[in-house]
């Protein structure tokens, strides 16, 4: 019985590991300036004008675009994107056939 107890404990420690994950932090860059922290790993400026004149800067970088028109490979959303300059690029086939 107490080994059953032990085993559900065990199981459920992640959970409770994990209660405070999924909210939103508010928090302050190295200049001072209101940012809040999100919980999938990305940032944003709390101030509305200062947020959308970073977005203006992060949408031209190729990188932030979902699918460039430029990169190849992902198949409906699955596989690795490869982005020009990337040493794969247009490395073609590697099965030997016609090299």
């Amino acid at each position: 019985m107490k080994t059953k107890l032990m085993l559900l404990a065990l199981a459920c420690l992640p959970f409770f590991a994990q209660a405070g994950e999924g909210q939103v932090l508010e928090a302050r860059t190295a200049a001072g300036e209101a940012v809040r922290l999100l919980p999938n790993g990305r940032w944003e400026f709390v101030d509305a004008a200062r947020q959308a004149e970073a977005k203006k800067v992060a949408d031209t970088y190729p990188e932030n675009d979902m699918r460039p028109a430029k990169a190849q490979g992902g198949v409906l959303g699955i596989g690795r994107l490869i982005m020009p300059g990337d040493p794969d690029y247009n490395r073609g086939s590697l099965s030997g056939k016609g090299r």
